[in-house]
Formats: C-alpha cells, sequence, structure tokens
C-alpha cells in the first residue's frame, strides 16, 4: 500500500454560502448540522436543518409553479433556463470541484466523474428537449361510421420529490433536476446528510444565475428523517424520484403507495465481473486491472462497481496474484493530492459498518488476502481483497460500500452465470472474454441493467441506467430518464 498525506484537504470555498431555496427565496435557519471531512473527521462546515415547515412551503410553492405558471406547457423557456443552468454550473466548475473534494471525500483525480461529467447531462437535456416529440399522431380509425383521429401528446408529471444519496452528490441531483425540468415538472429537492453543503451550491446556483421561476426548483437539506417521510407521503407531490440504499427504497416504495405516486428507484447493487477461460496470462491483465482500480474509485462508494469478481478456478491464484500487485500500487490519502487515487470513507459508521463485514468474513473462512485496515486521521479504509468466499456469504450477498473486492471460484459458463444471478440485486456487471460474441452471449443471461463488455464504458447522459430486481425500478438519465416524468394523454376527434 501507498499513501499520499502530504497536505491537509481543502476547506469549502467561502463565497458559496449555505442557504435553503424556497419559492425562489435564499434562505438561512438559525438549526444548522454539521458536516464533516472525511480525510480529516474535522468539522467542514455547517448546514441550515430544514423543518416540516418548510418542507411544506417548498411543495406548496412547487404545487402552484406547476399549476399556475406556463412553466409545464413553455418548452422554449425551459430550453433557455437548462441553457443557463448549463452555464452557470461551467462558470463554478472549479468551485463545486474543491468543495465535492472537501465534503465528498472524492480526489481530484477522479473529479471528472463527480463534476464534469454531470454538469454535461444539463446540457444533454437542453439539447433532447429541442427535438423530442411531445405529441405523437396515431392516424385515423373508423369507428361507428365515423372517422376519428387519434393522438397522444406527452406533458410533465407535476410536483416531484427528488431525494439523493451522498456518493456521488453532483450527479444524482443533476441526473433528476435536469429531465425533471426538461419534461416541465416543478422539483423540491432534498440532499444526503453527509454531503448537504454540494446540494445547497446547486441550490444557490440556481437561484442567482438562472431565470428559473421561484418554486420550480426547491432545495433544502436536513438532519431529520421526518422530513424524507413528508417528502414522500405529501398529497401535492405527484412523484418521486430516490437513489440510496434498497431498505430505504422499499419503505419509499410503500409510502408511496397510498397515494399511489409515480416512483422512481436506483438502490443498491452486488454486480459481478466475470472473466471467461479463453484469456490468455497477457490477457488476465485488464480485468485485473480494471477490477482492482475500479472497486476502489471513490472508496468502493458507488452502486454499481463489479465489487464480485468471478474467475475460471484454473486461473484463479494466477488472477489473484495480479489483483493484490494492482491494490498494492493503489495510492490512497488526502483527496486533494493531484496523485491519489482513491480518497476516505464518507464517515466513521460508514467504515465500522465496511469493517465489520470484512471481519465476519475473514471469521466465516474468507482469506483476507490485503487490505483489511483502518488508516487516520479521517475515515480511510485500505484496499481489501478477499478470496475463499462463499457465494452465498454476507460479503458475498449485501452490498459493502467500501474497497472491497471478493474472489469466487467459477467451472463454466452456465456455473458462472449461476452465481452472477445468485443475488437480489440487478444493477449492472461486466464480461471480459477474448471471444466478444461469447462475452456478449453470457452477458444477456445476467439479469442487470447495464454491461461492460472487455472493459466497454456504457455510462452517460445519453444511456439509461438502472436496474433489475431489488436494484430499483426504471431508468435515469437518455430519452428514457425524460419519459420517467412524463405522463401520457390520449386524444380522439372526430373528423368526418
Amino acid at each position: 500500500m501507498s499513501t499520499e498525506t502530504t497536505t491537509p484537504a481543502p476547506t469549502a470555498p467561502s463565497n458559496l454560502e449555505r442557504h435553503l431555496l424556497i419559492d425562489g427565496r435564499l434562505v438561512s435557519r438559525e438549526v444548522t448540522f454539521p458536516t464533516l471531512n472525511p480525510a480529516t473527521g474535522e468539522v467542514l462546515g455547517h448546514a441550515p436543518d430544514a423543518s416540516v415547515a418548510d418542507v411544506n412551503a417548498a411543495v406548496a410553492a412547487a404545487r402552484r409553479a406547476f399549476d399556475e405558471t406556463t412553466w409545464a406547457t413553455d418548452r422554449e423557456f425551459r430550453i433557455h433556463c437548462l441553457d443557463q443552468l448549463h452555464n452557470a454550473l461551467v462558470e463554478h466548475r472549479e468551485e463545486l470541484r474543491e468543495l465535492t473534494i472537501a465534503e465528498v471525500g472524492a480526489t481530484r483525480l477522479l473529479t471528472t466523474a463527480q463534476v464534469d461529467s454531470p454538469i454535461e447531462i444539463v446540457r444533454y437535456y437542453a439539447d433532447l428537449l429541442r427535438t423530442y416529440p411531445f405529441t405523437e399522431e396515431l392516424g385515423e380509425a373508423e369507428v361507428r361510421g365515423s372517422k376519428h383521429r387519434r393522438w397522444v401528446e406527452k406533458e410533465g408529471a407535476g410536483v416531484v420529490s427528488a431525494i439523493v444519496a451522498y456518493n456521488y452528490p453532483n450527479q444524482l441531483a443533476l441526473a433528476k433536476l435536469a429531465p425533471a425540468l426538461a419534461a416541465g415538472c416543478t422539483v423540491v429537492l432534498k440532499g444526503a446528510p453527509d454531503t448537504p453543503l454540494v446540494t445547497l451550491a446547486i441550490g444557490e446556483i440556481i437561484a442567482r444565475h438562472t431565470d428559473i421561476p421561484a418554486g420550480v426548483v426547491n432545495v433544502l437539506t436536513s438532519s431529520d428523517p421526518a422530513i424524507g417521510v413528508v417528502m414522500t407521503t405529501h398529497d401535492d407531490v405527484d412523484m418521486i424520484t430516490f437513489t440510496g440504499s434498497t431498505a430505504t427504497g422499499k419503505r419509499i416504495m410503500a409510502a408511496a403507495s397510498e397515494t399511489v405516486k409515480k416512483v422512481f428507484l436506483e438502490l443498491g447493487g452486488k454486480s459481478a465481473m466475470i472473466v471467461l477461460d479463453d484469456l490468455d496470462t497477457a490477457g488476465l491483465g485488464l480485468p485485473a486491472m480494471f477490477a482492482a482500480f475500479s472497486q476502489c474509485s471513490h472508496a468502493g462508494q458507488g452502486c454499481a462497481l463489479t465489487s464480485r469478481l468471478l474467475v475460471p478456478r484454473e486461473r484463479h491464484d494466477e488472477l489473484v496474484a495480479m489483483l493484490a500487485t494492482n491494490f498494492s500500487n493503489i495510492t490512497y490519502g488526502d483527496p486533494a493530492h493531484p496523485h491519489t487515487y482513491m480518497g476516505p470513507l464518507i464517515s466513521e459508521r460508514q467504515r465500522d459498518k465496511v469493517d465489520g463485514m470484512v471481519r465476519r468474513a475473514v471469521a466465516d473462512g474468507a482469506t483476507l488476502v490485503t487490505g483489511g485496515e483502518r488508516v487516520d486521521p479521517g475515515f480511510f479504509y485500505t484496499p481489501t481483497l478477499l478470496t475463499n468466499v462463499d457465494p452465498d456469504s454476507e460479503i458475498a450477498q449485501e452490498e459493502v460500500f467500501g474497497p472491497v473486492l471478493v474472489v469466487i471460484p467459477f467451472d463454466t459458463d452456465d456455473d458462472a452465470v449461476r452465481i452472477a444471478n445468485n443475488s437480489k440485486y440487478g444493477l449492472a456487471g461486466a464480461v471480459y472474454s477474448a471471444d466478444e460474441a461469447r462475452a456478449v452471449a453470457v452477458a444477456r443471461r445476467i439479469r442487470a441493467g447495464a454491461f461492460s463488455i472487455n472493459g466497454g464504458h456504457y455510462f452517460g447522459p445519453e444511456t439509461p441506467f438502472g436496474g433489475f430486481k431489488q436494484s430499483g425500478i426504471g431508468r435515469e438519465m437518455g430519452a428514457a430518464g425524460l419519459e420517467e416524468f412524463l405522463e401520457s394523454k390520449t386524444f380522439a376527434t372526430i373528423v368526418g
């Protein structure tokens, strides 16, 4: 292992004030809650602690903006506002980058995925809005001697409650905001309690640098779980979009059922990478590198990361040796340092969870090849590789959300497919083979929403992302992401 701890992590930029955005006004609250710098464990800043009254005010503002203004029907104005938002985010890109490094613990090296790529989601939906067909002609039909013209129009779903997780707060917020706004919806956005300042910064940019009308976007942060309950049960909320744990997603789905709200859920994952037996030693290098470095990206705090590596039994030891070497080359430490690859976990609580799962796995018979250590100060956990893992064990079945990779051997392609599908999750996966057609054939048998073939990169503003099984409902990004926020209305008129 090697570390990079030459300088302390940066503090948040001082010129980004901390306010809620409610009905077009930036408001402060005397009651606040702290957010920590995960690289040092010290208090980074304080976020306003929104109350239930604040949620009710935000929902009421969003309801008025949807029902009583032209936001939902004026496509050209929405394009104008999305263009403005994209330009403003680009202008404030570096401020957002420093804040994301400080609060999220994202490394400077990997802020392309944390900051730069999310900004382009707004650009994508502004452009899609220019061409998306909101009306579909179904032709004429003869019924009871008369001709009838039928057509379908699509319109915004209404008021949206958007709740995001802590791990990629810019990505998650903008992947919900941009398509919702493009569709003509109004939004109440709640930032994660662990990373509230980043989400508040987006709200400040909207308020100060765009013509988005009052009430169309409201941004809240709170330490009170009751806030989320109100956002998911309020009578004036039409739709919920949530990214987070499967356990919380189930509670949201149950709460939304009382008023039959539309629900988009992007939940947990326990994705498998499969290395087929036709790769020679040189060919094993790419999956060995990708498996190690991707699982340690953002300290393993990614729902789609391939945390299970399935390898041919006869190549197991060879691959494990490659993986151990790659893990030893992963630099971890100060996320602000330009050469640090892996930063800290988000909190002491999350590090305790990861460490507990690793310790229980070893107690149950898994072999700790490398890692499994807490590093202070801050909330660091060393890149961890486990072998001799039972496919049915906790460490192979439950989402760790840390830099922990488990290696599981298989005997045949059918065996690999069975192990990969032996999961309540179905978010993503990867396959490596010397024969691309064989790799695609295996990938098609896995119940998951996205697949990388031989290192192919599937994630982008134009590609739908979401899961099968308990990994979620619906798709985010792409045209499918816009359609999550639309309702279809069918019309007919007599023409002769």
